[in-house]
């Protein structure tokens, strides 16, 4: 019996004795099959090739990315939030092997793991195991959870605190149970956010853009980002950290607020004519 992890957006499933014909995140419009079809991997698969590794690399205090070389799947960047006697690993990449555990050990290892959505599941029981750790997902996404565990806690309602400076608020619109992290001490203390894709940090870095699907080009409706600027409004930030390393570093609330607006304003025809 194996675990076998989907080579497109790199989700593990539970265990089975052949590979699954289909994987249930890529087969929905916000992902997609690969054109050349369906194909499957193993984390012991991925190990024993010897061509992945993780690189762990400081961004600010108290704060580390962790991404996969060469890039697997879809690619996103995971973080390391330390606190005081608590470590948070912010959404999940697939590779995890010995030399990893060793490094986040070193770093004080990780207490929870949190998700942004179901796009980065990908070998969240394998960390929790590696590091004796609760799972945080909101319910609202509990039908994505491809492995379950035990280790898994489904919360519910708007938010929800793991410490005093670290917080999960549901926002939505990605998926339905889509949720960001405020570390409150994060930026010296002025705010930081941790988006996933649920938020993107653009080329232009002084803005962001909300989809429901970002590899099929699908936008999210105009009152549902006007709900989130509303979320989002209500929580002090100076810094944004994406999924996929791009970083707003100053003024990320007016960034966000910004942003929203245009996003409206080009959805509804007011922001151009062509």
């Amino acid at each position: 019996m194996k675990n076998f992890i989907c080579n497109t957006c790199g989700v593990q499933v539970g265990s089975s004795a052949a590979a699954p014909e289909k994987c249930l995140i890529c087969n929905e419009e916000r992902q997609y099959v690969n054109p050349t079809g369906q194909t499957w991997t193993t984390l012991e698969e991925m190990i024993q090739s010897q061509i992945y590794k993780n690189n762990i690399a400081p961004e600010e205090e108290g704060l580390f990315n962790i991404s996969t070389a060469p890039g697997f799947a879809i690619g996103q960047t995971a973080y390391l939030v330390q606190e005081k006697n608590f470590n948070l690993l912010w959404d999940c990449i697939t590779y995890i092997d010995s030399i990893t555990i060793g490094e986040i050990k070193k770093l004080g290892g990780i207490d929870a793991i949190a998700l942004s959505h179901p796009h980065y599941y990908s070998t969240q029981v394998e960390w929790a195991e590696a590091f004796d750790a609760k799972i945080y997902i909101h319910e609202d996404d509990k039908e994505w959870v491809t492995r379950p565990s035990d280790r898994i806690i489904f919360w519910s309602g708007e938010s929800l605190e793991l410490t005093s400076n670290m917080i999960l608020h549901r926002i939505g619109g990605h998926f339905k149970g889509a949720t960001i992290t405020e570390w409150k001490a994060g930026n010296a203390r002025k705010g930081v956010l941790l988006t996933g894709d649920i938020m993107r940090v653009v080329a232009d870095r002084r803005w962001v853009s909300f989809m429901y699907s970002y590899p099929n080009f699908i936008p999210l409706p105009a009152s549902t980002v006007e709900r989130m600027a509303g979320q989002l409004d209500e929580i002090t930030f100076n810094r944004i950290y994406d999924a996929f390393h791009r970083i707003i570093k100053e003024d990320a609330g007016a960034a966000v607020q910004r942003s929203a607006m245009r996003y409206i304003d080009a959805l509804n025809g007011k922001l151009f004519n062509t």
